[in-house]
């Protein structure tokens, strides 16, 4: 469903009437999303953000045909609001929380599949199709239309490249953040079919970090599905040390496994490109898509 957004696509957010749920649907709504309504359970509110607050996301649905939900819940709380949203038929769901519980996540995974929805978390700062809406928390700044597709686990490290992108004239075509977590909706392999069906991606920019096997499985996916669009990788965390997280829950290294030497060896088999830095990345960009730049 990702690559199917529209500006028209109708967005509710879950806790709306707290700080952080008022002050993103509000930047959200300024930048061009269509956010519709949001849901509560405080009685006492009506209107949060300029736009309708309901008792519950069947309500929401019901009165404004929101298919989109942005869920403000804190990771004790992403389980219920997950549901409830998946009740009242909501088709996609961006849950900005990090730390979900390990059991709660796995069974969010579960029901978002048997529900044939998408769920992008946990703790991600959301996705963006630039120049259209945006859902989360990321940095208008760093967004841009243009024709690289952003998949990434770290959201400072990704506003960075999505910064100098933008700043050399190369923008994004559609941006999502899979997240930190060890338990994920989507993960960067997920991604690759949206991104090469997608007419507007020329090229796909992975930010990953040390840990886990996403980039491993994301490279092996690339190799399956052949090289179509050309990847470039930057992998997180040279100075990791083992069986220490660093900083994300997911970012552990044991051995070999989840290493930046690991990961940047099957990126490459692959045929991507993987850099060491921000700067090799974003020149490489520049110099491979300098005819499509926009000024």
């Amino acid at each position: 469903m990702i690559g199917t957004l529209t500006r028209e696509t109708p967005v509710i957010v879950q806790g709306i009437t707290g700080r952080m749920g008022r002050t993103h649907a509000a930047l959200m709504r300024a930048y061009g999303t269509n956010i519709v309504g949001g849901t509560s359970g405080r009685t006492d509110i009506r209107e949060a953000a300029g736009v309708p607050v309901f008792a519950s996301c069947a309500d929401a649905v019901m009165e404004t045909g929101a298919i989109a939900s942005v869920a403000m819940a804190p990771p004790g709380e992403t389980l219920a609001a997950v549901q409830e949203a998946l009740a009242a038929g909501i088709r996609l769901i961006v849950t900005v929380a990090e730390g979900v519980p390990l059991h709660d996540a796995i069974r969010i995974g579960r029901l978002t599949r048997r529900a044939g929805a998408t769920w992008i978390g946990a703790s991600t700062p959301g996705m963006a199709i630039p120049g259209v809406l945006k859902l989360g928390f990321l940095p208008d700044v760093c967004l841009r239309p243009g024709p690289l597709a952003i998949m990434t686990k770290s959201g400072t490290l990704s506003y960075e490249v999505g910064y100098r992108l933008a700043r050399e004239g190369l923008g994004q075509s559609i941006w999502v953040g899979v997240g930190g977590d060890p338990v994920k909706g989507v993960r960067f392999a997920d991604l690759l079919p949206t991104f090469f069906d997608d007419p507007r991606t020329r090229g796909i920019v992975l930010v990953g970090e040390v840990g886990g096997s996403e980039e491993e499985e994301c490279a092996d996916a690339y190799d399956r599905l052949g090289p179509r669009k050309p990847l470039y990788a930057l992998v997180a965390g040279r100075e990791a040390k083992e069986g220490v997280s660093m900083g994300h829950a997911g970012a552990l290294v044991h051995g070999e496994v989840g290493s930046l030497a690991s990961k940047h060896a099957r990126l490459t088999a692959a045929g991507a490109r993987a850099f060491d830095s921000i700067e090799q990345l974003i020149q490489a960009c520049a110099r491979d898509f300098r005819a499509l730049k926009t000024g």
